[in-house]
């Protein structure tokens, strides 16, 4: 993977009832209860401001009820209309349209930030951590979710023959376009080159079985689930891993009442204009739309 030509791919879910067809009807209500005690156990006591990647239609954003403020980022505009009306009544929250590989955030303005269920998507992932890190804060905690190519249904289809791409190798696999799997051992490399350092590990999904979760009710599966994602520091061999890290380095600290930076050219701060953000130095006009932030393009 290039992380400077061609740009990574974007994939875009404008339009897609997502959140209805795969949460709210998928039957997933195990997965979705077992990563909310995963978050709950790496999510710090309290935080100021956190940044949630791929915030979608806002299903976990309740969840991080310990910060004061929050900006959910979506490249989708659907899904962030969604989100504001899933959360309409509160304050706390900001949209902000943005493209990852180009965030519009002025450097170390967020003590927390979240990516669940959006790395599979990524096709240039170093660069997207790498873009993170340079918005967060000396010693805030990052909470990443990625699907695990080294997964114990991975491993017995290959030892089988049923599959061509071996789950030992560190290289992500696309197993269908734009959705990636990743080795354990690629993604803490990639979070220490980028500027982070491991500090716990949860496995979760581990009875991500359909006949499991017909046979056996949901309750008990999750209790089971809470109980072998303590494993996680150890192994890591189901579809979905966990990871808690925090920013490393002495970084930047933005002081500024001010949070949003030029993504074309890096221009800060940008100046508010009738329904608009434009950059001082290059001049380029960002878009404010019912509420949500969009940086994805510019206006001219």
């Amino acid at each position: 993977m290039n992380s400077t030509y061609p740009p990574p791919r974007i994939i875009d879910y404008e339009g897609s009832d997502y959140q209805s067809e795969f949460w709210d009807r998928g039957g997933r209500e195990y997965e979705d209860r077992a990563e909310q005690i995963a978050l709950r156990r790496l999510l710090p006591d309290s935080g100021k401001f956190l940044l949630e990647t791929g915030a979608g239609a806002g299903r976990n954003s309740p969840r991080y009820r310990k910060f004061t403020r929050i900006v959910l980022l979506d490249y989708s505009l659907s899904q962030l209309r969604l989100a504001q009306e899933n959360l309409a009544g509160s304050d706390r929250y900001r949209f902000v349209a943005a493209n990852i590989y180009r965030l519009p955030f002025r450097q170390g303005v967020f003590d927390g930030a979240t990516m669940i269920r959006t790395r599979h998507h990524m096709e240039d992932a170093p660069r997207a951590l790498e873009q993170i890190r340079q918005v967060m804060v000396p010693g805030g905690v990052f909470i990443l979710e990625y699907a695990n190519k080294k997964n114990l249904k991975a491993i017995l289809r290959y030892s089988l023959g049923m599959q061509k791409w071996s789950p030992y190798s560190l290289s992500p696999v696309e197993f269908t376009d734009l959705n990636f799997d990743f080795h354990p051992r690629a993604i803490t490399k990639w979070l220490r080159t980028n500027g982070f350092f491991v500090e716990r590990q949860l496995t979760v999904s581990h009875y991500r079985i359909g006949m499991l979760k017909r046979l056996i009710p949901t309750s008990i599966l999750v209790g089971m689930d809470s109980l072998a994602q303590l494993t996680g520091d150890y192994f890591q061999l189901t579809p979905s891993v966990f990871v808690r890290a925090r920013a490393d380095g002495n970084t930047p600290i933005n002081t500024s009442d001010s949070i949003f930076r030029c993504p074309s050219c890096g221009g800060q701060p940008l100046d508010e204009i009738p329904d608009a953000l434009r950059c001082p130095s290059c001049s380029s006009r960002w878009a404010i739309n019912d509420g949500i932030y969009d940086f994805r393009q510019p206006l001219d």
